[in-house]
């Protein structure tokens, strides 16, 4: 009890969240760290998204047997990616450097990338942190969805950016004709979520692209990409094509979703090399990654047997979850990730509370005049205790 409560008094102390970024992401080297410091503004207090969910884990009222509330893949890392791990522990007391080489010309070589387009880091929130810092530099607007992952955003917003929000369509999906009228003078970046975040919508691809094409001789487009590989076609749902045929365009990616990385830490970047350097001068970069972390990537990059399995799994509970609300009278956003959203019929966060003491942990939103809980994608087990603890407040 004494480790818990010395635990949460130093995540809610002004140095945690002075610092919450360097810690959850391992992100920012001198440069970052000296240019947050002249450009945050003072007492800016903004918690990530994963001290967030760090807070309200250990805030709990009961024991957690159904966390549903990070999007975690919860069928974990492939055999393979095990195995490379429990292979690489005796040689971990050296640096990464040849795991990095190798899974970088394993991006490059399955993107058709050319030299100089990738970057490697734990997890894709330190180029989130990047793009914030390098792209609030002088002030200027960042575009963005309402509602969307704001990781990037809010960063900006304590440096100085001014965060443009527009609204989704009837849909909820991105509004892209909205988001490129609403580019002015002082954009600095759009910044798009596909699939988004909370919603976990798609925006179609030929017209996503065609946007970026308009856009990007404008003004930089950053893509986050974390959840692609649950869509069907995530090769041609990709916008590295765009990176490719030379526009201004990031894309990033992460392992935290579909491989079960999310503790492992391991995401990349994809963009022009010029941005990659730019970029660079925020992060650490490859070198702040576990070498256990690259051996498992190496390993499980484009393990099809893995992620068809993977991916059978989700959607068998993400069914479960479906007609879990269909048959309390619920409706739920479709989705093309591994969580759902869908509107309670309660204040939300009274919702999340009450089954949080029911052992299953959520998120919730508003927007939209409604009140919205989202569900990550667990096992058919975690799926069943969030139906046996919904059925009893829905």
């Amino acid at each position: 009890m004494a480790n818990q409560m010395d635990r949460r008094s130093w995540i809610k102390s002004s140095a945690f969240l002075a610092g919450s970024v360097a810690f959850f992401s391992g992100s920012f080297n001198t440069a970052a760290a000296k240019t947050r410091s002249l450009l945050m503004p003072k007492g800016f207090t903004a918690l990530s998204d994963f001290a967030q969910e760090e807070q309200e884990l250990l805030n709990a009222p009961a024991e957690i047997t159904a966390r549903l509330s990070s999007n975690e893949n919860p069928f974990g890392p492939s055999p393979k990616a095990k195995k490379a791990i429990m292979e690489g522990i005796d040689g971990s007391f050296r640096y990464g450097f040849g795991g990095t080489r190798q899974l970088t010309a394993r991006i490059s070589e399955f993107e058709g990338l050319g030299p100089g387009m990738v970057s490697l880091s734990p997890g894709s929130s330190p180029f989130l942190k990047a793009g914030a810092a390098h792209f609030s530099k002088g002030g200027g607007s960042i575009i963005t969805g309402d509602p969307s992952y704001d990781d990037l955003t809010r960063t900006a917003a304590g440096m100085g950016a001014k965060i443009v929000k527009v609204p989704l369509t009837a849909d909820y999906k991105l509004d892209l004709d909205a988001m490129e009228k609403a580019i002015d003078g002082s954009t600095k970046l759009v910044y798009i979520v596909n699939p988004n975040n909370p919603t976990a919508t798609t925006v179609d691809t030929a017209k996503l692209k065609s946007f970026i094409e308009r856009v990007s001789p404008k003004v930089t487009v950053f893509v986050d990409e974390a959840y692609i590989d649950y869509v069907k076609d995530p090769k041609s749902a990709t916008t590295i094509d765009c990176v490719k045929k030379g526009m201004n365009v990031v894309v990033i990616r992460t392992f935290s979703k579909l491989y079960g990385f999310a503790g492992l830490r391991m995401g990349y970047m994809v963009a022009q090399p010029a941005m990659i350097q730019a970029l660079g001068e925020y992060t650490d970069g490859a070198f702040s990654i576990s070498s256990l972390s690259v051996n498992a990537a190496v390993a499980s990059y484009q393990d099809r047997d893995f992620m068809t399995d993977a991916l059978a799994k989700t959607a068998a509970s993400k069914q479960f979850l479906y007609d879990t609300l269909k048959k309390e009278g619920y409706e739920y956003i479709p989705s093309d990730a591994n969580f759902v959203l869908f509107p309670v019929k309660m204040e939300a966060k009274k919702f999340t509370e009450e089954m949080s003491k029911r052992g299953v942990q959520l998120r919730n939103w508003k927007f939209s005049g409604k009140e919205w809980c989202r569900v990550s994608i667990g096992t058919m087990d975690e799926m069943k205790a969030f139906a046996a603890a919904f059925t009893q407040i829905a």
